[in-house]
């Protein structure tokens, strides 16, 4: 033991590591490990300094490992290793004392620095202080949301996005300015945790290029921001910099939401690596069979052992840190139907991770999003267990939506639904249109832009035949599958993209771009671009001057949209003193909607206060001409298919397969 070192035995509480005076405390869960080590480590060396064999009556409280060590450079590294001696069942206790593991409280990550090398991580000790200047926590409410989805290194990898640290956190923080004055109110950053992206050997079969994890679902550690992120490669400066992110997002009014993946982890099945939560107790954080072997309901390998008490401490506790620590303003949780199962994986009634949540006062300001179904067929999109708390990722928004405007027909009574904040999939559970997060594409599948060129993924670059990704994608390509120069079907892909973007920041509900989405940003057909660190995964920076009028479009349609109330009242459980948004729906004719099989067209009115439009979508392929209620002159703000800014009254066109939004100019008897 190095001379200048002074232990004491140590506290249960808090888990990892934390500086206690002089000291730190290191405290690390296992109920079946007989044996725990905790091992020291200098920088850039293999073979730790020191290791502290921990004993079970000095060293234990519980099922709680922990030891307090005095005198260590704030730069030291450390891992544990676990034993169980002796091993009931191989399969379920899968200890191996060679191993170094990483603790799943650390809040540092260092090894990762380089992105696609990989290399042993191990666990920095935690540096909190940071100058937050006074930074707040924005609360902007669900109903006045406006949310962009990206990933932090793509957003900004590519050479045309022109900032000064590409592809990180500081490099995002670059795009501030573009981002307010789109418009958007939240960013929701796909997982910036500690994961790995070495974990496939495949390559892209027409370049040889080496595919890479790009889109980070699969973690490593829940609490470390992701090393690789960081500009600077200095050890543990990822959490500086994001919070350093943060801030600066909060300065300009944009709250920040995480993507978490608590589904499961890149530990993978029995073949797998091991990093951290299978070497200290497999039994304790997955689900598995009777013989050991792991259920996968995660499409991944492996199942977090969600609803485990232990767990859910874990989940809890990583959620407050982001909070607390890192000031984060929300979460979207990946596959969270996941999170509602229980320990053979059967879907709870109640369950007691989600209902925690649900109900954690420190979370109680917090954004709360699930993806509402998991890679097993559990599909919960307005049933997801919510308490009247949980907000959802809307797929059937989206399906909708895109079948009706690639003319399907017998959808307008689902489209007038969609229109509303869709009340027949959130009322019966106490919760409001704004618990709807209306989205039309994400990251998974089609970009706007494919999704008006392409019938068919077209996902060979991934190195799996094309096997990968969703088979049907409810798109249309317009007549061409992919690139072309006829002039007519570009503009009818123009005019389709807009008809969706204008029905998406119409409706009830929260909305949610794609990044990109509003400049034509193109995966060149490709639906499931997880491994594509290039240009395929990349924003292109240039389609912002090349598609500059859509991004106007954009622009206005957001602006419009925030600084009309009615939209935030478009609800049927108003809060108390305020009245909700009128709805009325119409046909060609005024007070005729046409809800038959063969109609592909609606109108709705909307009436807040003095606020009054007039919503118009005709995915049929004629012109029509719809009624307008006479008793206001009515100025034509948006259409899809023509100019804006005119006044118009008694009847107006809707051209083929387009949208108008029209705001009441005067009242006129």
């Amino acid at each position: 033991m190095a001379a200048y070192l002074c232990v004491d035995r140590g506290v249960a509480l808090p888990l990892g590591a934390s500086w206690i005076g002089a000291g730190v405390n290191f405290s690390v869960f296992s109920r079946h490990a007989t044996h725990a080590w905790l091992c020291l480590f200098r920088p850039g060396e293999d073979a730790p300094f020191e290791e502290f064999a921990l004993h079970p009556g000095t060293n234990r409280t519980g099922h709680i490992w922990h030891i307090w060590i005095e005198g260590l450079p704030p730069e030291t590294l450390y891992a544990w290793r676990m034993d169980m001696q002796p091993n009931p069942d191989p399969a379920v206790h899968r200890f191996n004392p060679s191993l170094y593991l990483l603790d799943p409280y650390a809040k540092v990550i260092v090894g990762g620095e380089e992105w696609g090398v990989a290399a042993r991580r191990l666990c920095g000790l935690p540096r909190d202080h940071f100058d937050w200047r006074g930074d707040q926590p924005l609360n902007t409410p669900l109903a006045e949301t406006v949310i962009y989805e990206l990933h932090v290194r793509a957003y900004t990898r590519h050479p045309s996005s022109g900032v000064s640290a590409p592809g990180t956190y500081l490099g995002l923080a670059e795009k501030i300015p573009y981002l307010k004055e789109l418009g958007v109110t939240a960013v929701e950053l796909m997982p910036v945790y500690e994961f790995e992206e070495t974990d496939t050997d495949r390559v892209n079969p027409f370049t040889g290029e080496r595919l890479f994890n790009l889109w980070g679902y699969q973690p490593i550690a829940f609490f470390a921001p992701n090393s690789s992120y960081a500009q600077s490669k200095e050890p543990g400066a990822a959490v500086a910099e994001f919070k350093e992110m943060v801030r600066r997002f909060h300065d300009a009014g944009i709250e920040v939401i995480l993507d978490v993946v608590f589904n499961h982890t890149a530990e993978g099945d029995e073949r797998g690596p091991t990093f951290s939560f299978r070497g200290l107790d497999n039994s304790t954080y997955y689900l598995l069979d009777s013989n050991g072997r792991y259920l996968n309901f995660s499409g991944c390998g492996n199942t977090l052992n969600c609803n485990h008490p232990v767990v859910r401490s874990l989940i809890a506790d990583c959620l407050h840190y982001w909070v607390m620590e890192m000031h984060v303003d929300g979460f979207r949780f990946d596959l969270a139907s996941i999170l509602g199962r229980g320990r053979n994986g059967e879907p709870l009634p109640d369950p007691p991770l989600l209902e925690r949540l649900a109900y954690d006062p420190v979370l109680a300001n917090t954004k709360l999003i699930a993806e509402a179904w998991d890679a097993a067929g559990l599909y919960q999109v307005g049933t997801f267990p919510a308490w009247g708390r949980w907000a959802e990722w809307n797929g059937r928004y989206r399906d909708d939506i895109r079948r009706f405007v690639r003319s399907d027909a017998g959808l307008v009574p689902v489209l007038a639904e969609r229109l509303k904040g869709s009340p027949d999939l959130y009322a019966r559970s106490g919760r409001t249109a704004h618990h709807s997060i209306n989205f039309v594409t994400c990251h998974d599948g089609f970009t706007l832009a494919d999704l008006v060129s392409y019938n068919h993924k077209h996902n060979e670059a991934n190195g799996e035949d094309n096997r990968d990704g969703a088979d049907e994608n409810f798109s249309w390509n317009c007549g061409v599958e992919g690139p072309t120069d006829d002039p007519e079907i570009l503009a009818l892909r123009r005019r389709q993209m807009k008809n969706f973007l204008l029905l998406l920041f119409s409706s009830g509900g929260v909305p949610m771009l794609l990044a990109g989405d509003e400049f034509a940003r193109t995966q060149q057909g490709n639906n499931n671009a997880y491994c594509q660190d290039n240009e395929i995964g990349w924003v292109d920076w240039r389609l912002a001057e090349i598609h500059s009028d859509l991004l106007s479009f954009v622009r206005e349609l957001i602006r419009f949209r925030r600084s009309h109330a009615l939209f935030a009242h478009m609800d049927w459980s108003p809060a108390a003193g305020q009245p909700r948004t009128s709805l009325r729906f119409h046909g060609v004719r005024l007070h005729q909607p046409d809800w038959s099989w063969d109609s592909r067209s609606l109108a709705m009115e909307a009436e807040w206060g003095q606020e009054r439009i007039f919503l118009i979508v005709n995915a049929y392929w004629e012109p029509l001409e719809f009624e307008l209620p006479p008793d206001a002159g009515w100025a034509v703000r948006f259409d899809t298919a023509g100019e804006a800014g005119r006044s118009v009254s008694g009847r107006v066109r809707a051209w083929a397969r387009s949208a108008l939004l029209l705001e009441a100019a005067e009242q006129t008897g």
